[in-house]
C-alpha cells in the first residue's frame, strides 16, 4: 500500500486494478441480488414505519402530558380560590354574627344611651365631659 491507495481496485496512480476474476450472470446470482433488494427494502420500509410510528406515538404523548399539565394548573388554580372563598365565607360569618348582636344590643335602651354618650358626646344632668386624645 503506497501512498494511501487500498489494495482493492485502485493502485497508486488512482487507476483501477484488473481483477483476473469474471462476473458470472446466472440466474441464481440474478435470484439472490434481487432477494437481497427485497430484503432491503423490506428492512427500509420497516425503518419508516417505525419512525412513523414513534411521531404519531410521542405526538400523542406530548398531547396527553400538555393536557394533564394544563389541567393540574386549573385544578390548582380552582382549589386555590376556593381556599379563598372559604376564608371569605368565615369572615362573613362572623361578621353577620357580630351585626346580629349589635342589632340585639340596638334594641336596649342602656346601650343606646351609652352609645350616644361616646359618639355624639351627649350628657347627663349634671355631667361634664372631657375628651383625652387617643393614642
Amino acid at each position: 500500500m503506497r501512498n494511501g491507495a487500498s489494495k482493492r481496485g485502485v493502485n497508486a496512480m488512482n487507476v483501477p486494478r484488473r481483477t483476473n476474476v469474471t462476473k458470472l450472470s446466472s440466474t441464481y446470482i440474478a435470484e439472490h441480488e434481487e432477494k437481497k433488494q427485497k430484503a432491503a427494502r423490506r428492512r427500509r420500509a420497516v425503518a419508516v414505519r417505525l419512525v412513523v410510528w414513534s411521531l404519531l406515538f410521542a405526538m400523542f404523548a406530548s398531547a396527553l402530558v400538555y393536557t394533564l399539565h394544563s389541567q393540574a394548573k386549573a385544578i390548582d388554580a380552582k382549589t386555590a380560590e376556593q381556599q379563598k372563598l372559604k376564608e371569605q365565607l368565615a369572615e362573613l360569618k362572623r361578621k353577620e354574627k357580630q351585626l346580629k348582636e349589635e342589632m340585639k344590643k340596638l334594641h336596649d335602651d342602656d346601650y343606646i344611651a351609652e352609645l350616644a354618650r361616646k359618639k355624639y358626646y351627649l350628657s347627663k344632668d349634671g355631667e361634664i365631659i372631657f375628651v383625652l386624645p387617643e393614642k
